[in-house]
């Protein structure tokens, strides 16, 4: 467990066991997320290669904008 980790686990001890549970359920819940994301990604790296080629490509000949937010 890395300093960080242990001083936010040290951090929560004194809390209710609800407010423990919680945290833990947000910390759990991110976990996954982040897990869904990169499986997704995985399956698709060669498409989203693609069109990165496509997008290098057309701003290059110039057929794209710059984006002024503002």
């Amino acid at each position: 467990m890395t300093t960080l980790l242990e001083q936010a686990v040290n951090r929560v001890k004194p809390f209710s066991d609800n407010d423990q549970n919680a945290i833990a359920v947000l910390i759990l819940e991110g976990i996954n997320d982040d897990f869904r994301w990169d499986k997704s990604f995985s399956s698709c790296q060669d498409a989203l290669a693609m069109l990165t080629d496509e997008a290098d490509e057309e701003i290059c000949a110039g057929k794209c904008e710059v984006l002024d937010p503002l």
